[in-house]
């Protein structure tokens, strides 16, 4: 379920400014689609920028807002103008830096879900929608659900994920950070799909998106087991 569960951090993932309501983000964002990157409130995510466009989405956030709407494509979609789904999550630039090649290294900080409203602002390289976080209010809300976690019979699955993948896993790690940080850090890190990481990111609250990460780990556990089991078939015929 996870790739390195040793990188998980106690503490709970804060930003210098806080949003206490959806009034105080801005209606359109630009928008950067990354097949596979799952942001959530409050996780981390970094980046490595190089492609001109995203250079310049960079270079406009910064002198703003400091916001970017992280999106998925579409599986299947054209690469120079993906489908987009609806749903994305917007993060706050909290950390940047300069390669000295022309790359950006940046850290995003997931602030709230949105979703997409309108069509695409063509006036810029990159794409600028106006976007919606009317649905998702409660992701401004620090550690919002974290009770009504399975918290126990999530780790549960984790310990018998990371037995069968052979993944090494600082528990001591897992065990001090807090459910909400636990739970998002856990579905960022996941090796899951485009569709999967997306089913994730849409969960309507924590208990939901805990439950679906549970659900998606045993039956990675189950493809896997099956398909040892056919070899071990194979190889005796």
């Amino acid at each position: 379920m996870v790739q390195e569960a040793e990188s998980i951090e106690c503490g709970r993932m804060s930003i210098n400014k806080a949003y206490s309501s959806i009034d105080q983000l801005p209606q359109r964002l630009p928008l950067f689609p990354l097949a596979g990157a799952l942001l959530l409130p409050r996780g981390e995510l970094p980046l490595n920028i190089f492609e001109p466009r995203y250079v310049a989405m960079v270079d406009a956030a910064v002198a703003a807002t400091r916001l970017i709407g992280m999106v998925q494509p579409l599986p299947g979609s054209p690469s120079t103008a993906p489908e987009l789904f609806e749903i994305g999550c917007v993060g706050r630039i909290t950390q940047f830096g300069e390669s000295g090649d022309g790359r950006y290294l940046i850290m995003l900080t997931g602030v709230c879900r949105f979703r997409i409203a309108s069509g695409f602002d063509h006036e810029t390289p990159y794409r600028v929608a106006d976007v919606d976080f009317g649905e998702f209010a409660h992701d401004l809300e620090v550690g919002a659900g974290e009770s009504a976690v399975d918290r126990r019979g999530m780790i549960d699955m984790l310990r018998k994920f990371a037995d069968s993948s052979k993944i090494e896993v600082d528990w001591s790690s897992v065990d001090a950070a807090p459910t909400e940080t636990l739970v998002n850090a856990l579905a960022m890190m996941s090796p899951f799909g485009v569709r999967e990481k997306q089913l994730l990111l849409e969960s309507i609250d924590l208990k939901t998106r805990a439950e679906t990460l549970i659900d998606l780990a045993r039956f990675d556990m189950s493809q896997s087991e099956a398909g040892s089991v056919d070899s071990d078939r194979t190889q005796a015929h």
